[in-house]
């Protein structure tokens, strides 16, 4: 029997035996997951500006296809929220409609080839190198974006009065928008606001169980009837899901892509590559950690493995016409939550979409759309939720400033801009602390071995642009010793480095080792958490 080394946990069989072994387990977790996943996928692709069945279509290949290659047992494939403000700014600027989907959909394309060779090469340590606050006020920012134009959905304003709005735009426009609501939408959007906003306090396990989308449909279909906001005046064109037929989808052929978009939007089409892969595969291996951490067998993912599934993934979505998928958080959460205990739970949760979309069009389309806004307005909110700035402070001003640069950089410019800003202002903060520019990208670390013991000794400065070299060194040690990480020497020591260390300490010692990480006693905090920037003041 195999089992952890620090536990005496049977861990579940792969393949097929563990279809056979986990059978109950996973079938029901993967139904549960597709309760969540179906609302959630129709409205990201909704607020993606694709057709809301590719959205549906992008899970399915997420949970039938790439649950076979995936490197992350527990986590579930699909389209995200962290993606939204990419694909729909992707269609915006290959010209908008059916045209700019068609032309979005040759980066999505390549960015999946990318994301192949990335995992071939094994660049799933480049997660590693992002600066910690930047990624956070990325997602923050992106949760505001959602926020920005879900809230008029959610209020029964015209799509058509959104088209082209900026964030900061968009923003402006509330005010205006809560006096000119459509009562009976915007009753249905703020029940199910208000729904999943009480749903966060449940404690009850069994309770907690219930996915609050569900909830969520079963309150707003009948309410949406009730009112008869289908023929409800000019409203009754954009108040409903449209979903339409799965063949009427595919009536052109099976692939929808267009690559025209590589000569006659050269700039554009770079640019979204780029973002589609970069983004895309960060989010995911983001994921895929979280999830590690939660994993009641203490599995570990193959990052490598898992963005090489992520871009097989992507590019038949791509091909197909569907969104961008990644390893989502809140699915997979659930997916843990529910009792998964292998892959074949995201391959139930893709085939109970496949039957859904094949069997149940016209009782999706029974769903406002006033609802899915209110799912999405949640998960913005969750991403820019008050504590994540609360947190910044905590670890350090410098790391709220990162933060909040990130933030404005994104809703007033781009995510790559955004993201850009956030790492230069690391560089400045760590060159005004004292880090000198020969160590940015240079890790030096001498090791002693003994018997039982190990001593890694850094000297110079730990930084989130050095840490891979940092890395590849601890990764390579013997498992299973007293480990020593001696940092005393370090004139700096940021908070991204000092992160990823204590997650390397608890997968050290869940083989079985131990793990000291050793500051020195002049070593300052710029925080006051364990993982604050340390820098070293000497009388």
């Amino acid at each position: 029997m195999s089992t952890t080394s620090n536990s005496n946990k049977h861990i579940p069989a792969d393949g097929l035996a563990g279809l056979k072994e986990n059978f109950s387990q996973d079938a029901l977790s993967g139904f549960l997951v597709f309760l969540l996943a179906l609302p959630l996928s129709l409205g990201i692709a909704k607020a993606s500006d694709f057709p809301a069945i590719f959205g549906l279509v992008t899970a399915i290949i997420g949970g039938v296809v790439v649950s076979f290659f995936a490197g992350s047992r527990l986590s579930i494939k699909g389209p995200a929220a962290g993606l939204i403000v990419i694909c729909s700014g992707a269609i915006a600027a290959f010209g908008g409609g059916e045209q700019g989907w068609h032309l979005a959909l040759g980066a999505v394309v390549v960015a999946g080839v990318i994301q192949i060779l990335f995992g071939v090469f094994k660049l799933g340590k480049l997660a590693d190198f992002f600066p910690s606050a930047a990624i956070h006020g990325m997602l923050a920012a992106i949760g505001i974006i959602i926020m920005s134009k879900q809230i008029h959905t959610l209020l029964g304003i015209n799509p058509a009065l959104l088209k082209g709005k900026e964030p900061l735009e968009l923003l402006a426009m509330i005010p205006e928008s809560i006096m000119h609501e459509n009562a009976h939408i915007a009753e249905i959007g703020i029940s199910c606001l208000v729904i999943l906003i009480l749903f966060s306090f449940v404690k009850n396990k069994k309770l907690k169980k219930i996915p609050a989308p569900l909830v969520v449909l079963l309150v707003a279909i009948p309410f949406g009837i009730i009112l008869h906001v289908k023929t409800e005046g000019t409203v009754a064109n954009f108040a409903l899901v449209k979903v339409g037929s799965i063949f009427d989808a595919f009536k052109n052929g099976i692939f929808n892509v267009d690559f025209s978009g590589v000569s006659s939007h050269t700039g554009v089409f770079v640019e979204y590559v780029i973002l589609f892969a970069l983004i895309g595969s960060l989010e995911s291996l983001l994921t895929a950690k979280a999830i590690d951490l939660v994993d009641p067998f203490n599995r570990k993912s193959d990052f490598n493995k898992d963005l090489v599934a992520v871009g097989i993934g992507n590019t038949l979505s791509g091909l197909l016409g569907g969104l961008p998928m990644i390893s989502e958080v809140a699915r997979s959460s659930a997916n843990v939550t529910n009792g998964a205990r292998t892959r074949w739970a995201n391959f139930w949760h893709g085939l109970f979409l496949l039957v859904a979309i094949l069997f149940a069009v016209p009782l999706i389309e029974m769903i406002p759309n006033a609802a899915l806004a209110a799912m999405l307005i949640y998960v913005g909110f969750r991403l820019a939720h008050p504590r994540e700035f609360k947190h910044m402070l905590h670890i350090g001003v410098d790391q709220l400033v990162i933060f909040v640069v990130t933030i404005i950089m994104t809703l007033a410019t781009d995510l790559l801009i955004g993201v850009g800003s956030g790492i230069l202002m690391e560089f400045i903060f760590i060159t005004i602390s004292g880090a000198r520019p020969k160590n940015f990208f240079t890790s030096r670390v001498a090791v002693k071995k003994e018997e039982n013991t190990i001593t890694a000794t850094v000297t110079g400065d730990a930084l989130f642009s050095n840490y891979l070299g940092l890395k590849k060194t601890l990764n390579g040690l013997e498992k299973g010793k007293s480990l020593t990480i001696d940092l005393s020497e370090c004139k700096l020591i940021d908070h991204t480095t000092l992160h990823s260390l204590h997650g390397f300490r608890n997968d050290y010692e869940m083989e079985g080792g131990h793990v000291m990480i050793k500051e020195h006693t002049a070593h300052r905090s710029k925080g006051n958490a364990p993982t604050s920037t340390k820098v070293l003041k000497m009388n």
